[in-house]
């Protein structure tokens, strides 16, 4: 592997560490310890200019630390750049993870009666008909099974990404390559307009204002909605791409289901259009103690401080198993289970480490988590700043997940 696709890696890493309020009353401080070596571990391996981790058990934050620079060390950065270190508190684009968010949105308003998951999306939107697309219901796009993995049709105006008209017209024209309902196939990118076009029709609000008014202010989230204003823009780290270039079939199957190659929506991801645009599918931007306050929530059965978003029997009946143990396009085709919108964890492999199979949750490209472990009362989300592809170090990432299960032993 050549060097510039790594990061520089301080020789004093405590210089380059970020701690907030942690609480140890509850929890063995040698197991925190032992989980944040893992992750400075991860660290040194070069891949990830910035990385936060952030842990809460019954409530508590055990484990609130980041580590590496958010601006400054990437390695396309020149080497006299201004290298400023991440804090606990940074924002970063966490990509797909924004479908947990998302997933929540969904099952919170058909609870309250917007719409039914069994709802056809053209009860909704009316032109969400051709090509057999009538069919599709709600519960289809949540669960991956419209049809429409991928953007067939015309190539999309990326700059007209937030205007419903020309977003309900471009999805009107895709053609399904599967009946829908047919088989779950990851829809990376096509989910997030759909989700976002089907709610604004059914409730006529942005779900970015539906997320704001009924979970984030009630509960005083300063991040963690889809964007951000303009004039936080330049708050939130960029991304960077690192290791080595994906080999060429890999390259072409990931540009199909993303609509680029990380060289090409990794760039794209931090500028201006897309850190204020509304994209349910993978633009929320957050840090890792939000998110993983987000993940309480769903760990506490719906509701936090006081903030009722759903009841236990719907949070039941999402997190159920709706789709076996399988090779997943979201997961680089390793294996994994789903619930209606969220991912499940699973005992011996997962999105969220070996021995999670009662967590639940969403990762993000690449290498970020958010999930909640009611099991181990635990709320986890990992956040990292480096998209890199193959490189020797890899398995740190899923070693650090692991390491968090095996330190923190299950309640229930």
């Amino acid at each position: 592997m050549t060097d510039e696709r790594r990061i520089r890696v301080p020789a004093d890493l405590e210089a380059v560490t970020d701690r907030a309020d942690e609480d140890h009353s509850e929890v063995d401080s040698v197991a925190v310890e032992r989980i944040w070596d893992a992750a400075r571990h991860w660290y040194a391996a070069g891949m990830q200019p910035a990385i936060q981790v952030c842990l809460r058990r019954n409530g508590k934050v055990i484990l609130d630390r980041a580590i590496g620079h958010g601006w400054g060390t990437g390695p396309a950065d020149p080497v006299d750049a201004e290298q400023i270190p991440v804090r606990t508190s940074t924002p970063f684009c966490v990509y797909s993870a924004a479908k947990a968010i998302t997933t929540t949105v969904t099952h919170m308003l058909a609870e309250r009666g917007a719409f039914s998951l069994e709802d056809r999306v053209c009860d909704y939107l009316p032109n969400y008909t051709s090509h057999g697309k009538d069919r599709t219901t709600i519960r289809h796009v949540v669960t991956h099974s419209a049809g429409i993995p991928f953007a067939t049709g015309p190539k999309p105006d990326l700059k007209r990404m937030d205007d419903s008209e020309y977003a309900r017209d471009m999805l009107s024209r895709m053609k399904p390559v599967y009946r829908p309902g047919l088989v779950h196939i990851y829809h990376g990118v096509t989910w997030g307009p759909l989700m976002r076009e089907i709610i604004s029709a059914a409730t006529g609000r942005s779900i970015r204002d539906i997320l704001a008014d009924e979970i984030l202010g009630p509960l005083g989230f300063r991040w963690t909605n889809y964007g951000v204003a303009p004039e936080d823009v330049p708050l939130v780290a960029p991304s960077h791409v690192t290791g080595k270039p994906l080999p060429a079939p890999i390259a072409k199957a990931f540009k199909t289901a993303v609509g680029g190659t990380p060289q090409q929506i990794i760039p794209f991801s931090n500028t201006r259009e897309f850190l204020t645009g509304v994209v349910p599918s993978s633009n929320t931007v957050s840090n890792a103690h939000e998110l993983s306050r987000f993940a309480e929530i769903l760990c506490r059965g719906g509701e936090l401080d006081g903030v009722r978003v759903l009841s236990p029997e719907t949070l039941r009946a999402a997190t159920k198993q709706a789709r076996r143990l399988r090779p997943d396009l979201a997961t680089g085709l390793a294996p994994m289970r789903w619930g209606t919108g969220y991912m499940l964890g699973s005992k011996r492999f997962g999105p969220f480490g070996r021995d999670a199979a009662g967590a639940f949750g969403h990762t993000g490209l690449t290498d970020i988590a958010m999930w909640a472990d009611p099991q181990r009362a635990l709320s986890v989300a990992v956040i990292s700043s480096g998209k890199p592809s193959g490189h020797p170090e890899a398995k740190r990432y899923p070693a650090l997940l692991n390491t968090i299960n095996a330190e923190i032993p299950r309640i229930s």
